[in-house]
């Protein structure tokens, strides 16, 4: 069996956070997995045949009950590694978009993480140590045409990340914001975005993704932009006027604009 120390990974049915909780397993840590679709009990069985035990769970984070299902679910168990992973997109112009489809991204990417960074995090404060990973996004930097809620709430999570690093300094708990760019994910599939020139271009690899965001956390490292090619789009949004960025990204996420090159 595992080692007795217990890891939680939030949207852990596929993509990073699938990753995420496979370098758990192989460093034996015990699991507490959970996702808004039945293929997190496929991740599970995976999972367990790195002879570590594993709990998993369907639940709908965006909503207060299904968070709250998944801290009974960890009940008194001590966590030492949190990842607060689960996320969602959503494509198209806002005006045009379901309201209650834009809702359940700002729910489940900000309301639903921060209320259980706070529920868990004071529970990892009063123990005096633990370490907690937020994936946010290098989309956090960009004011995202055809992408306003996603990026806006990306970069909520960035700023809240690093915010709460600091208020917890002295605490014994450390957290890290992994900032990913486009990962060959479900996910533009799943926020219509497969018409464009960002739901099609070359993505990277969410194993690589996943280990430098685990190996940054590891280390007590504040954050960690993955593969180089993403460090220099950041290092170019601090000097890009933001109207500039919203009119690149324009040209990426615009509806169709896959078949305009």
């Amino acid at each position: 069996m595992g080692n007795g120390k217990l890891a939680v990974v939030t949207g852990a049915s596929s993509g990073i956070g699938r990753e995420l909780a496979k370098l758990c397993a192989n460093d034996g840590y015990d699991l507490v997995i959970v996702a808004d679709e039945p293929a997190i009990e496929q991740a599970a069985e995976a999972l367990r045949s790195h002879g570590v035990s594993v709990d998993a769970m369907e639940a709908d984070l965006a909503r207060e009950n299904g968070a709250d299902k998944l801290i009974a679910e960890i009940g008194d168990r001590d966590i030492d590694l949190l990842f607060l992973n689960a996320g969602r997109g959503l494509g198209r112009g806002f005006v045009d978009q379901d309201w209650n489809e834009a809702r359940r991204v700002i729910d489940t990417n900000i309301t639903g993480t921060v209320y259980l960074a706070h529920r868990l995090g004071r529970k990892m404060v009063g123990r005096g140590r633990g370490r907690i990973l937020f994936t946010g996004s290098i989309a956090g930097f960009t004011p995202a045409t055809f992408q306003a809620v996603y990026n806006g709430t990306k970069a909520f999570i960035d700023s809240f990340a690093i915010a709460l690093r600091h208020e917890l300094k002295d605490s014994g708990v450390s957290v890290t914001v992994l900032m990913p760019g486009a990962t060959q994910t479900r996910f533009f599939e799943r926020a219509d975005m497969m018409d464009t020139e960002i739901g099609v271009q070359e993505k990277d690899n969410p194993a690589d993704v996943a280990r430098d965001g685990y190996d940054a956390l590891m280390a007590g490292e504040e954050q960690v932009v993955s593969g180089w090619k993403n460090k220099m789009q950041v290092a170019a949004a601090h000097v890009t006027p933001a109207g500039t960025l919203a009119e690149q990204h324009r040209n990426m996420a615009e509806p169709g604009s896959a078949k305009n090159g």
